[in-house]
């Protein structure tokens, strides 16, 4: 029996696991030079593909499918494997990030090899729309750089040629310009005119910090993940500075405003802090208005841009229906982040409990709709 089974669910999060050949087919000299030299990895990898073969292994697939993570998990790097994993799942669909280079592109757009930026990206994508490309279920996140603003808009034609479903931008504002640089409005119009999302994802969960925010004295805290993403419970503390830098910049700067029914993603980010963000935001159009032309030229309240065009993944372990009941019943969606650790063996339970006041209808937009709204043709191509 499916994982979930009473309702019809979208999984707004979820990954593949790179293994150490990920970009012999798609990556070039370069890129497959650096990734090999950048990620140690700290389990032998080379059994992995033997033992998701063996018999053992697959007589557990249904019955663990919620309990195996990371390079454990049923499909985390194997595409038809994936396709068994989302039917044990029962979700209708997933969106497909990257793992690694979630993080190595992050970095590298606040570096100084920009080549490799842009190869890394065309790498990653090529690489997760293979992943994705037997089952219409999989819908693969594709990477477009902000670091150069004259390659911008063809790694965005790039990325969608592939057959991205959405496309992933740094959470981090870019080193040399802001998130809502108007040269980047041919980004924008074009996933605008493709009904494609543009999305956040977190990465480096600790740029935000100050450098020595971990020398405190005391000895290393562990790493929730056991990865790269050194992610803990100060970097909890700061991971909303990302979003909320980029969506203040987005919607002040008027850019949600100039392409209204383009669609924002927050992915593994969180959501707590969301009611106070969108009130400040009406709080900063309220102090501000009268002095700032881009704020007298909104044709909406900052905060109903969030409403109408931004979804949220908020993290199981917070407040879902508080989070709702004080924002709106439009913004908020279900994830697993399957196959990794942090996403829990029970996100289906900690959501349903946390939601279980809410009415039936903003129930169903926060496990179904708003995915739906998120994703436009995407969705409506993976039904005919």
């Amino acid at each position: 029996m499916p994982y979930i089974t009473d309702r019809v669910v979208h999984d707004a999060d979820s990954h593949a696991m790179e293994l150490p050949d990920w970009f012999s087919e798609f990556g070039t000299d370069k890129v497959k030079k650096a990734f090999n030299h950048r990620f140690k990895y700290g389990i032998d990898l080379q059994e992995l593909p033997t033992l998701h073969k063996s018999p053992k292994y697959r007589s557990r697939n249904e019955a663990e499918i919620m309990s195996r993570k990371n390079y454990q998990a049923l499909g985390a790097f194997d595409r038809v494997d994936r396709s068994e994993a989302v039917d044990h799942m029962g979700v209708a669909t997933q969106l497909v990030f990257p793992t690694s280079p979630n993080v190595w592109l992050e970095q590298l757009e606040h570096g100084d090899d920009i080549d490799l930026l842009y190869q890394v990206a065309e790498a990653t994508n090529r690489a997760q729309t293979g992943f994705c490309a037997n089952d219409p279920r999989l819908f693969p996140v594709g990477y477009v750089p902000l670091a150069d603003l004259e390659r911008t808009a063809h790694a965005t034609e790039s990325a969608m040629s592939l057959g991205a479903k959405a496309l992933l931008i740094p959470w981090a504002c870019p080193k040399n310009h802001a998130t809502s640089h108007i040269a980047l409005d041919a980004l924008w119009s074009r996933a605008e005119e493709a009904d494609v999302p543009i999305l956040f994802h977190v990465g480096a969960a600790d740029r935000v910090l100050p450098a020595a925010h971990a020398n405190n004295g005391l000895p290393p805290v562990a790493d929730f993940h056991g990865g790269e993403e050194n992610f803990r419970s100060i970097s909890y503390m700061a991971i909303s500075q990302g979003p909320v830098q980029a969506l203040s910049m987005l919607i002040l700067d008027g850019v949600l405003d100039r392409f209204p029914a383009l669609k924002f993603g927050v992915i593994e980010l969180g959501a707590v802090w969301l009611p106070g963000f969108m009130r400040q935001l009406d709080s900063a159009f309220e102090a501000f208005a009268r002095h700032e032309d881009r704020l007298q030229k909104l044709s909406l309240k900052p905060s109903e841009f969030v409403t109408r065009q931004v979804r949220i993944t908020p993290y199981p372990t917070e407040p879902t229906g508080w989070i709702i009941s004080q924002t709106s019943p439009d913004v908020c969606m279900f994830s697993t982040d399957y196959p990794h650790l942090e996403g829990g063996r029970n996100p289906l339970g900690r959501f349903d409990k946390s939601t279980a006041e809410l009415v039936e209808s903003d129930r169903d937009r926060f496990f179904r709709a708003n995915f739906e709204d998120l994703m436009g043709s995407a969705f409506r191509g993976a039904q005919t």
